[in-house]
């Protein structure tokens, strides 16, 4: 039984989901928007909220936080330069999912993840559906 077991595996090992997630955040946060699957971008927020919520506090303990995870100065940057001070007095809920069709090879489910109020992203993706 899978009692009090969070999550999806998304058939992959521990080691290879947790390096997926956190690529995919990385991603999320260098371009403000990704397309990935359903399943994948579900996960993703519960990855990605938590950090940019640490981001909104910039010391040293939340740096190294943040570091001990992503491993990339320059995204590191972004987030306690731009992305946390921009969502400053945002209570939770910076990213959304916008459901895009299925993919042509295997039809699984498809959808945008991005940035809330970021460059009016959201705009430009709606009008080309």
């Amino acid at each position: 039984m899978r009692h009090q077991k969070v999550g999806r595996k998304l058939n992959r090992k521990g080691s290879h989901l947790k390096s997926m997630l956190i690529n995919l955040s990385c991603a999320l946060f260098l371009h403000e928007k990704i397309k990935t699957t359903l399943a994948k971008s579900k996960e993703l927020r519960r990855i990605a909220e938590p950090m940019i919520t640490v981001s909104k506090i910039d010391n040293l303990s939340n740096r190294r936080l943040l570091f001990s995870k992503i491993r990339n100065n320059s995204i590191l940057h972004k987030l306690f330069s731009d992305l946390g001070p921009f969502f400053k007095k945002r209570p939770g809920g910076y990213t959304k999912i916008i459901k895009c069709g299925y993919r042509n090879g295997d039809k699984s489910p498809m959808a945008y993840v991005l940035l809330v109020n970021r460059n009016n992203i959201q705009n430009k993706i709606l009008k080309n559906k």
